[in-house]
């Protein structure tokens, strides 16, 4: 029996609760408050010599927690180790998390460091920097134990070195640890704006560590430099459903990326997929160059993308198509060129004879959702010769996963006689993890979730194909 705050906590992974904020109850938190904070402290800073026998102890709900942790605390190799507690001091949510850092710092000494990060409002109306909220946060820190080592303040306007000491002085934090976190036209500016103000030289200082030259950051600021110069445009379509400023990031960032690195900006355009119709798709994808399918879960929106897919499919614009969205590439062609109008995922039509996508046969007794998805990094085997073996320019790739259901295996012989063929398969559970069309621009669909490695440093291949097709597409 999993204690009752995991419980709670667990909502998402098991299914119960996979949309929404995870709220955990009082009353579990005073009883189970010792419980989650050892757990916590023990995935913060697991000690090398106990990691077996600790992980064989963890409950089952515990242990699915400590497998979703980042694989770096597992290594004894590992020089800086950095974890990140979000919300606001005082909630409930966070208080056992709190005290497992208390205890991490009383334990860990100078290996270990506090990073606080408080907002310093502008009052527009007085023309006024405000940094009572930051003193507050940081006495509400202190009531816990917890005595901030370095301070970053995220602000509108520069601060002034009269505000910097006087958050210093109040804080009780030495002057160089207090870092300002100013607005800048890119997020990848920030890097360098922090080791201009000395973050890194700070920290060293703090853990007792020696200081040695200042990193040049040379690929880093040749980056920059590409992006800033960059002064052509390539428009990108995203067809998706959660029309929030921050979803789909890693896939807007991963094309930004790779837009540098083709010397263009990428202006991106959502578009909603709940109102894309027959009728109005020409004019919403009027315009862009390529269009990318967007992940997701559940049934709303889905039929917009299947339109979307049809549209890009039969008009050939470039179209990358991303978990659910390699999902709505197979489905449309199931129903337009196989002709199988009832075509559909169980996922959507549990009834459908047609369930080209499906869920694996060995998950379908699995009634907790969390435990039927594949989730982390999977082998994957192109097939020589197809438009992504030549992308990546190698056989054998690893790739991250996030999703539930498969395309299904009984169909393969009829989608690639009608020209959509299969060129990336798991080779331990043959599930097939790309699709493409070879005879069109650019029309391919991977089942994992290609973002998940795309870095400003190394931009995905496919990302990096995609945008420059799409450039050339323009043209």
């Amino acid at each position: 029996m999993i204690q009752p705050v995991f419980a709670h906590v667990l909502l998402e992974h098991f299914g119960e609760q996979l949309v929404g904020t995870i709220k955990v109850h009082q009353c579990s938190v005073c009883v189970e408050i010792g419980i989650l904070e050892q757990q916590s402290r023990r995935l913060l800073h697991p000690r090398p010599a106990e990691m077996s026998k600790a992980e064989i102890d963890l409950r089952p709900a515990q242990r699915h927690l400590l497998k979703f942790h980042r694989a770096g605390i597992l290594c004894q190799r590992v020089i800086f180790q950095t974890e990140s507690v979000g919300g606001t001091i005082g909630d409930i949510e966070s208080a056992p998390y709190m005290e497992a850092i208390r205890q991490l710092k009383w334990e860990l000494g100078k290996n270990a460091i506090n990073v606080h990060l408080t907002y310093v409002p502008y009052l527009k109306a007085a023309g006024e920097l405000k940094t009572k909220p930051t003193q507050h946060s940081v006495k509400e820190l202190q009531s816990v134990g917890i005595q901030p080592d370095i301070l970053i303040l995220r602000t509108e306007k520069h601060l002034e070195e009269g505000i910097m000491k006087k958050v210093a002085s109040f804080c009780n934090v030495d002057l160089d640890c207090v870092i300002q976190s100013e607005d800048l036209p890119s997020i990848y500016e920030v890097p360098v704006n922090m080791q201009n103000q000395g973050l890194d030289t700070a920290i060293l200082r703090k853990m007792g560590e020696p200081i040695g030259e200042t990193p040049a950051l040379g690929p880093w600021k040749t980056f920059l430099d590409r992006r800033n110069k960059a002064t052509e445009v390539v428009n990108i379509g995203l067809v998706g459903k959660y029309d929030l400023q921050d979803a789909y990031k890693s896939i807007r960032e991963s094309l930004s990326h790779a837009g540098t690195y083709n010397d263009h900006k990428v202006k991106i355009t959502f578009i909603n997929s709940e109102y894309l119709t027959e009728e109005n798709v020409a004019e919403q994808l009027k315009g862009q160059d390529g269009i990318v399918i967007c992940p997701g879960f559940g049934q709303r929106g889905i039929e917009g993308k299947i339109i979307a897919a049809h549209y890009t499919r039969t008009h050939d614009i470039p179209t990358f198509g991303i978990c659910l969205g390699m999902q709505m590439m197979v489905i449309e062609f199931a129903r337009n060129v196989l002709g199988y109008k009832d075509a559909n995922s169980r996922e959507m039509d549990e009834k459908t004879p047609h369930n080209v996508i499906d869920i694996m046969e060995e998950q379908k007794n699995i009634s907790n959702m969390g435990g039927t998805m594949r989730l982390g990094a999977y082998e994957c085997v192109l097939k020589q010769g197809s438009r992504v073996f030549n992308i990546y320019k190698k056989e054998h790739i690893q790739e991250r996963h996030r999703h539930r259901y498969e395309f299904n295996n009984e169909f393969q012989q009829e989608f690639e006689k009608n020209g959509m063929m299969c060129v990336g398969r798991n080779p331990e559970s043959d599930l097939v993890e790309i699709v493409e069309i070879p005879g069109l621009k650019w029309y391919v669909g991977t089942q994992y979730h290609p973002e998940y490695q795309s870095t400003v440093l190394k931009p995905h291949p496919l990302f990096m194909d995609f945008v420059k097709t799409a450039i050339e597409n323009k043209k």
